[in-house]
């Protein structure tokens, strides 16, 4: 079963970033795979990563809205005999669906948002017109967390061709002690330290000024270090407040732009999520793969994935994260409690090979 993903962009940033992990359990699962991207980027990490485990990657370079990429993107799905288009965000949703629709395809669409802020008319104009596009022109729209699922049927009055598919992600494997070892020393964590990392891109709504406010009001002598990976627009605003902070400069840790966020998910003992928004954070699904405790605010889809069970769901508020981080810095048998219940939930239900299953069946369903 040949299928196309199309997406704006391969940067790594992007909410499609999953594809890899798809490509990676694919062929386990009858899945043939072709990846186009809208416009091309200089960051070609995740390109690579996909060409090698064998999937055709085609970057068109174009414009947003170029008059070009229905016709192009046409040609391409019929020279690649694809029997079905993925879409991933808006831009890909609408040439996707009017290139299948030319070729006598079907489409699906992703839907990796939830959009809660307050709109003007334009606003609700525009996404009025998506909703009533995909009514019209998707066979089916993939919601990726129940709660995402019930904002986009309040707001399109609908369930019709709505489905739940949560996402996946690879199996990481079991990380060498030595290795392990080698990278919390490389961030300067010492043998008693606890280590915490934020993987979250450096961006507003990600709430890393709610993490920063409750790492100064931590108590002195707290053997807490915590690591912030990832890059963004913030981070030299991130950066600057932490230098101008005694408090902030001794425990927290800027990871180098150019390393891979996830890498550090074998190094460490806790991972932070304290953004505003989410419908199903992939970071979360790597840390439960790695077998690493969350503490996340809870909001959006993010309750669906960590639970009392397998970590520590908190209110937007520093002075709750704070006490979240010192309970858990404290007590390493219940972290190692919430580890492994986090790593066998991820096996049972968010493991790649699952994931890319259970799109197969969906894919089946309608070809048929």
């Amino acid at each position: 079963m040949k299928i196309a993903h199309l997406v704006p962009t391969l940067h790594p940033g992007g909410p499609e970033i999953g594809l890899v992990d798809l490509a990676g359990a694919a062929r386990e699962t009858g899945l043939e795979l072709v990846v186009v991207a809208l416009a091309s980027t200089s960051e070609t990490s995740q390109v690579s990563a996909l060409q090698r485990l064998g999937v055709p990657v085609a970057e068109l370079g174009l414009a947003p809205w170029d008059p070009r990429a229905v016709p192009r993107i046409a040609g391409l799905l019929r020279e690649r005999k694809v029997q079905l288009v993925h879409t991933h965000l808006p831009p890909a949703d609408v040439v996707g669906a009017a290139a299948a629709v030319r070729n006598r395809i079907p489409a699906v669409s992703t839907l990796h948002r939830i959009e809660n802020l307050p709109a003007d008319r334009l606003d609700r104009l525009k996404r009025t017109a998506k909703i009533l596009a995909r009514q019209r022109f998707m066979t089916r729209t993939i919601a990726i967390s129940q709660v995402q699922r019930e904002w986009y049927r309040g707001l399109s009055g609908s369930e019709k061709n709505l489905v739940l598919v949560p996402n996946g992600v690879a199996d990481p494997g079991p990380l060498d002690a030595a290795e392990r070892h080698r990278r919390r020393a490389a961030l300067g964590v010492g043998d008693g330290d606890v280590l915490a990392v934020s993987t979250s891109p450096m961006r507003r709504d990600q709430g890393h000024e709610l993490l920063l406010d409750a790492l100064e009001s931590l108590p002195d002598g707290l053997p807490l270090v915590v690591a912030l990976a990832g890059d963004g627009p913030l981070r030299p605003w991130l950066e600057s407040r932490v230098d101008g902070s005694d408090d902030l400069a001794d425990r927290v840790r800027f990871v180098h732009r150019q390393q891979e966020p996830t890498a550090l998910l074998g190094a460490a003992d806790l991972i932070l999520h304290t953004g505003r928004s989410g419908a199903a954070p992939t970071a979360l699904l790597r840390a439960m793969a790695a077998g690493v405790p969350a503490v996340a605010t809870r909001v959006g889809g993010v309750p669906e994935i960590v639970t009392a069970g397998n970590g520590v769901l908190v209110p937007l508020d520093p002075g709750a994260i704070a006490d979240a981080l010192v309970a858990l810095t404290e007590d390493g048998a219940r972290r190692e409690r919430l580890g492994k219940a986090a790593r066998a939930r991820f096996l049972a239900e968010y493991e790649a090979v699952g994931w890319a299953g259970r799109l197969r069946d969906l894919y089946q369903t309608v070809l048929s």
